[in-house]
C-alpha cells in the first residue's frame, strides 16, 4: 500500500492527518483576529478537549490518527542538518528578511533542543518578550514595537487546506493568505524527507506556485474524477494549472476529469466544502445559497494541443451531479433542513461541512441541530461533536482532517 491512497470522499477512512490545537491559539488578540482569519478567541483548553474528542471518534471507528507535529518532528530527527535548512526557509516565509533578526531568531530556535517542542514553537510564533534584551539599530524599532515578531499559525488544526491527497500524490498548495500559506512548509518537508513518505509521494502542484488553491476546495469523487471549487481561496488559474499537471506531468496519475464548481466569493463560503460535501454514493449536503449562481465546468485533456478542453454543464445542481456520477438521481440535503434562517445560521457554524467515515456514516458538529435532525431522519449514522471553541476558526470536521488512506 502507498503511504497516500485516496480516490474517494466516502469509502472507509483508514488513516488521517490532524493537528491538535496548541499555543498558537494563545497568541490571538482582538487586534489580530482579522489578519489571522478568526472570528473570536477560543479557549485553548476547551478547544484541545474538543479536538481530543474528535480524534477519539476517529480511533473508535478504526481510523489510524497521525499528528502533523509528530510527523514533522520525525522528519527532522531522521535527517541530519535538515533542521537548519528548514528554519531558514521558515523565517523567510515569516517575512524575517533582515540579517539581524534572522540571526536572533535562529539563535532562539537553536536553544530549543527537543525536536517536537521546536516544531510546536515554529507553529506558535515568537513574541519580542520571549527574546529578552536584544540590541538592534533599526528606525522601525524606534517608531513601533509590535508584540509579535513571528506570527502564529492558529489555523493549522484545519489540516485539510495546506495540501490535498489525490490518488497516491499530494497537491501541496499555494494558499490564499500570507497567514495561512506559511502552513504548507510542514507537508512539503514531510513528503520530501520523512522516511515513510520520501520518494513515495509526488507533489502535484507546489507551494511556490503563483496561483492560489486550498484543500477545502478539492474533492476526490473517484480515481478518475475530481471536484474543485472556484472560491474565495482557489482561483480558476490554479485549477487549470492543476489540470495541466495531472493530465500531462504525472505518469502514474489516473485523473481524467476535473469539474470546477464556481461558488460565491465570500468569507461565509470560503471553500467548496463549507457549502457542499459528499456523504454517500448518491448523496450530498449543500447550502441553498450556492444554487442561484452556481456554474460547473468540466476540464479534460486535449492531447493533440497539449492543453485542456473546457465544457460548461447546464442544469440544476442535482441534474449535473447525477450526470457526473452516472446515476438516475442524487439525494440533496440542504443545510438547515430547508429553513432559510436555519441554513444561514448553521452554515456559519459548518452545518454543511461533514466528514464521511464510510458511506452513510458522517461526523458533524453537534450544534447544527436542524441539519443533523434532517440527516438522522434520512437514515444516516450521524456522529456529533461538541465544537463551541473549534468552530470560531470557521471550519468543520472535514476541515480538521486530511485523509491519507481510504479503502479503494
Amino acid at each position: 500500500m502507498k503511504p497516500i491512497q485516496v480516490t474517494s470522499e466516502i469509502q472507509p477512512l483508514r488513516k488521517v492527518l490532524v493537528h491538535r490545537p496548541g499555543e498558537e491559539l494563545k497568541y490571538l488578540t482582538p487586534d489580530t483576529l482579522a489578519e489571522l482569519l478568526f472570528d473570536d478567541i477560543p479557549d485553548l483548553v476547551k478547544a484541545q478537549k474538543e479536538h481530543d474528542a474528535f480524534a477519539d471518534i476517529l480511533r473508535n471507528e478504526g481510523v489510524e490518527v497521525v499528528y502533523l507535529e509528530d510527523l514533522m518532528a520525525e522528519t527532522l530527527d531522521a535527517n541530519e542538518g535538515l533542521r537548519e535548512k528548514f528554519i531558514d526557509e521558515y523565517l523567510n516565509d515569516a517575512g524575517i528578511y533582515t540579517e539581524t533578526y534572522h540571526k536572533i531568531l535562529k539563535n532562539f530556535f537553536a536553544g530549543i533542543k527537543d525536536t517536537k517542542e521546536f516544531v510546536m514553537k515554529t507553529m506558535a510564533g515568537v513574541s519580542f518578550q520571549e527574546l529578552g534584551d536584544i540590541e538592534t539599530n533599526f528606525l522601525i524599532d524606534e517608531l513601533e514595537h509590535p508584540y509579535l515578531l513571528v506570527n502564529p499559525m492558529p489555523n493549522l488544526y484545519f489540516t485539510r487546506d495546506p495540501f490535498a491527497s489525490v490518488g497516491n500524490g499530494a497537491v501541496i498548495n499555494k494558499m490564499f493568505s500570507v497567514t495561512r500559506n506559511r502552513e504548507t512548509i510542514y507537508a512539503d518537508y514531510i513528503f520530501k524527507y520523512h522516511p515513510e513518505y520520501k520518494g513515495q509521494v509526488k507533489d502535484l502542484y507546489g507551494r511556490h506556485n503563483h496561483f492560489h488553491i486550498e484543500g477545502g476546495d478539492v474533492f476526490n469523487v473517484d480515481e478518475k474524477t475530481l471536484f474543485v471549487g472556484i472560491s474565495q481561496r482557489t482561483t480558476a488559474d490554479a485549477i487549470q494549472q492543476l489540470a495541466m499537471n495531472l493530465f500531462f506531468d504525472t505518469v502514474d496519475n489516473k485523473i481524467e476529469r476535473i469539474f470546477a464548481f464556481n461558488i460565491p466569493v465570500s468569507r461565509a463560503f470560503m471553500h467548496l466544502d463549507t457549502v457542499f460535501t459528499m456523504i454517500d454514493k448518491d448523496a450530498f449536503t449543500y447550502h441553498p445559497g450556492i444554487t442561484a449562481t452556481l456554474r460547473v465546468f468540466e476540464l479534460t485533456a486535449d492531447k493533440a494541443k497539449h492543453d485542456v478542453k473546457i465544457e460548461e454543464h447546464k442544469g440544476s445542481l442535482g441534474e449535473i451531479l447525477a450526470g457526473i456520477l452516472g446515476v438516475e438521481k442524487v439525494r440533496l440535503f440542504p443545510c438547515g433542513g430547508g429553513d432559510d434562517m436555519a441554513a444561514e445560521r448553521e452554515q456559519w457554524t459548518d452545518g454543511s461541512n461533514t466528514l464521511t467515515l464510510a458511506p452513510g456514516k458522517i461526523v458533524v458538529y453537534k450544534r447544527n441541530f436542524e441539519t443533523n435532525k434532517m440527516l438522522k431522519e434520512a437514515g444516516f449514522t450521524v456522529i456529533e461533536l461538541d465544537s463551541d471553541n473549534l468552530t470560531v476558526g470557521r471550519g468543520g470536521p472535514r476541515c480538521m482532517s486530511m485523509p491519507l488512506v481510504r479503502e479503494n
